[in-house]
Formats: structure tokens, sequence, C-alpha cells
């Protein structure tokens, strides 16, 4: 009986040992990796939308036409629609189609009349922005709202306030959004951080920057709008985030995130 409880004692110590091991290594790489991708994703997603809405302007929508805007990546670049729901709430009629060409910046776009009816990706993100945006509320300031694929086949919506003025780069009051594949659920609700921080570089006193900061009060990893944040400040330079259990993640230039040792 007494070699049985030492067993056991012996096999928790042992399980005790290999979670504060877990806990002091931080997040793994893998787990690292998925953050940064997520981040790459909406910077590439709020670019796409950017040139997109740009060239949508030049075909004079009418007011009203259209209520969302929604990209998604294909294997041929970046496509962005506008449109709105039709009167049963049942299609996302489609208006104007923005389509990625062979650089970055540059888009064709398209009207449809009539619109193109959608049951597929930009209906399931259109429903999960309605419900998204009711679940957060008013807001006093503008916010971009974005649409991802999740790793598990389900639907990522994200709520960031909009940067407003160049060289004005806002972090905080952001909130992601688990939904169901068809947007009809929210799964989860993250909120990835609390207090909107206004980052202006425009002060005749910032000379240059080498680096930014900024510490979590609401979790103990980097989270995705971090990684998004980076790859828009321009100039571009690293990012130290520290966490409540006092680790340091460094989100670097590229977006990657190493733990500081």
């Amino acid at each position: 009986m007494l070699r049985r409880v030492a067993l056991a004692f012996i096999l928790l110590a042992s399980c005790l040992l290999q979670a504060k091991d877990k806990k002091d290594r931080g997040l793994s790489d893998a787990e690292l990796v998925a953050i940064t991708q997520r981040g790459r994703m909406m910077a590439e997603y709020d670019v796409a939308s950017w040139h997109a809405t740009d060239v949508i302007q030049d075909l004079k929508p009418a007011e009203g036409s259209t209520r969302y805007y929604i990209a998604k990546k294909t294997e041929a670049g970046w496509v962005v629609v506008f449109g709105r729901f039709n009167d049963t709430h049942d299609r996302f009629l489609i208006v104007y189609q923005a389509t990625q060409g062979t650089r970055p910046d540059f888009f064709t776009a398209k009207k449809f009349d009539p619109p193109l009816e959608s049951t597929d990706f930009y209906f399931a993100a259109a429903k999960g922005f309605e419900i998204a945006l009711k679940d957060f509320g008013g807001a006093t300031r503008p916010y971009n709202v974005y649409a991802l694929p999740s790793e598990t086949g389900q639907l990522y919506v994200y709520l960031l306030p909009a940067q407003t003025q160049d060289g004005i780069y806002p972090l905080g009051g952001d909130v992601r959004y688990s939904f169901t594949a068809d947007g009809n659920t929210i799964i989860e609700k993250r909120q990835m951080h609390k207090t909107i921080i206004e980052n202006n570089l425009n002060e005749p006193k910032i000379k240059k920057i080498e680096a930014g900061s900024h510490t979590h009060v609401l979790s103990n990893v980097p989270e995705d709008s971090d990684v998004f944040y980076v790859l828009t400040r321009k100039p571009s330079v690293p990012e130290y985030v520290g966490m409540l259990d006092k680790k340091i993640y460094i989100i670097q230039a590229d977006g990657t995130i190493v733990l500081r040792k």
C-alpha cells in the first residue's frame, strides 16, 4: 500500500513539474506561429479592403446600395465584395466586387446588375458581422470589422478601432468573436485588450523609434491584434508586450513572436 502511495506521489510531482516547466517556457512555437498567421491575415485583409474600397468609389456606388464589405483570400489573391442582405435575410447580395491583380495594391472593380446572390462565406461573414456588432454595442469611434476562417473550420470576426489619422495608431478596445462556420452562433467572445491607446508618432519630440511596448492586463498571451498593430504601424519596428505573469514577448517587425529570455 505504501509503495502505491509513494508511486502516486511521484507521478503527481512529475506532472506538477512538467506543468510548471511548460508555464515557465510560455507558449509553444506552434501557438506563437498561429497568432502570427492570424495577425498577418488581418493586416493583408486591411490592405486589400483599403485598395478595393478606392476602386469601388470610382464606380460611384449609390447611397445605401451596400451595407458590408467582406474580403476573402483565394489562390489568385484577395477578393473584396460589397453588398447587403436581401429582404428575406437569407442571401447576401453582392453588388460590387474588387479583385486583386498582380500587385497587392492593384484591384479591378465590377458591378453586378442584378446583384450576385451568395450563401457561402460572404453570407456567413455578413451574419457574423451583424451579430458581433449588435453584441459589441455602440462605439464612440469608427471600428473596422474583419472575417477570417479559423484553423478549425469555424469563423473569426474581429472588431478593431479604425485608424482615423496618419501617424496615429490605435491599440486596444478590440474583440475577437469565434462563430460557427455558418455565422449564426457565437462560440466565444474574446476581449483582446481593454482600453484604447492612441500612439501618436507625429509628436515632434519623437525623432526616431526603435521599438514600442505595452502591457497586457487581460491575458498572458500576445493577441492577434498585437501582430496586426506591428505590421500596420510605420515605421516598422518591434513591439515588446509585457504579460501579467511577468513574461515579455517580442513581436518582430515581420510579425514573428519570440519569448524574451
